[in-house]
């Protein structure tokens, strides 16, 4: 797909003076410019939000205050807590801050796969954690073979869980691996996260090596800066097989595209080109899933002083890759990664970090 040319709409019509932003007049000067000073103010909060929930590459989309209304309006709704009681549920010491669970279907289905029942699987699975002072962000990538037990399923693969009980199954199964209560779900739909992408133009991403894609058209990565429109971006998101530590290479680039992301809609003229704004917000509120308590309006100002400077990507501590009942499987660190959670839990995910900079990216 290409991006809008600027000046046009997603439906190829020039849009009427003053109403590039649903319901609202902007002038330069006056009462009338406040608007338009709060878009500025608050594009890149969409930014950080839309790289975090674009889950194929990982992600979280946030929005604009003038937005959010018709944002929330485009946005499903999903019953991401049906059937889990606080007894079920783990504590939250932290009251203040916030974790966030974003996760992704699986890549090799098409783009009607179901949310749950027996085709779903959560390929992309991270905890975001955005701590009480709310002036930082940590990205936890967790493998999507990491072995855990299912509560009620026995032992399997984490991304199972999606197929074995929908959106609850999974937050519960993230809560009693990592002990974190979970505040808000979001679930990217990785068809839309190509019309994100090419809303902003495209994406720079480093390409660490030669290698070719094991999906059709079979389109080859060169190593060195390429620039990628949303399609190549979702495909090499994808790639895993050409790589020796495989599933963790493929959570790497997932990394990197969500902070290509970032680093584009922040730098690209995005706050001044209101047509091209207004697609990437469209793409962007199209492509998700949420629980019914999420407010793009309350997310985006709680975040508003969040930039890319302050997001640091972990991916859960583990000990590699190993064969339980034929199959191949990400095996937890029974120690650094229950630190890890704990101080997510505490609000101390910093400190830890200090701790142990070698897991921070």
């Amino acid at each position: 797909m290409n991006s809008s040319p600027s000046g046009v709409t997603p439906s190829g019509e020039q849009p009427a003076p003053g109403e590039d932003l649903p319901g609202v007049k902007l002038t330069e000067a006056g009462p009338e410019a406040q608007p338009r000073k709060r878009v500025k103010r608050l594009v890149y909060v969409l930014s950080v939000l839309t790289g975090l929930v674009v889950l194929l590459c990982g992600g979280v989309v946030g929005g604009l205050w003038l937005y959010a209304g018709s944002v929330d309006d485009k946005m499903k709704r999903d019953d991401s807590f049906a059937g889990l009681t606080d007894e079920m549920r783990p504590s939250k010491s932290a009251s203040k801050a916030l974790n966030i669970l974003l996760l992704g279907s699986d890549s090799r289905a098409g783009r009607d796969e179901p949310e749950s029942g027996p085709d779903a699987r959560a390929d992309t699975i991270i905890l975001v954690h955005i701590p009480a002072a709310r002036e930082n962000a940590q990205l936890i990538s967790i493998p999507r073979d990491t072995w855990v037990t299912i509560p009620g399923k026995g032992q399997h693969k984490i991304n199972a869980a999606l197929s074995l009980g929908g959106t609850p199954m999974m937050v519960q199964t993230v809560e009693s691996f990592t002990n974190v209560r979970i505040d808000h779900v979001v679930m990217i739909d990785f068809y839309g996260f190509k019309d994100v992408v090419d809303a902003i133009g495209g994406i720079d991403v480093m390409v660490e090596k030669d290698f070719v894609s094991y999906h059709q058209p079979k389109r080859k990565f060169t190593k060195g800066m390429m620039h990628m429109n949303g399609e190549v971006a979702l495909d090499y998101s994808r790639q895993r097989k050409q790589f020796a530590d495989g599933d963790f290479s493929r959570i790497e680039h997932q990394q990197q595209v969500i902070k290509a992301v970032l680093d584009k809609a922040a730098s690209s003229g995005l706050m001044t080109d209101l047509p091209r704004m207004n697609a990437f917000v469209k793409a962007t509120a199209s492509s998700l899933t949420v629980d019914h308590g999420f407010s793009m309006i309350d997310l985006a100002l709680e975040l508003r002083h969040i930039r890319g400077s302050n997001l640091t990507f972990i991916t859960s501590p583990s000990k590699g890759s190993g064969m339980i009942s034929g199959q191949s499987v990400v095996l937890t660190d029974p120690e650094k990664a229950p630190e890890l959670f704990a101080a997510v839990n505490s609000d101390q995910v910093g400190a830890w970090l200090s701790a142990n900079p070698a897991y921070a990216r």
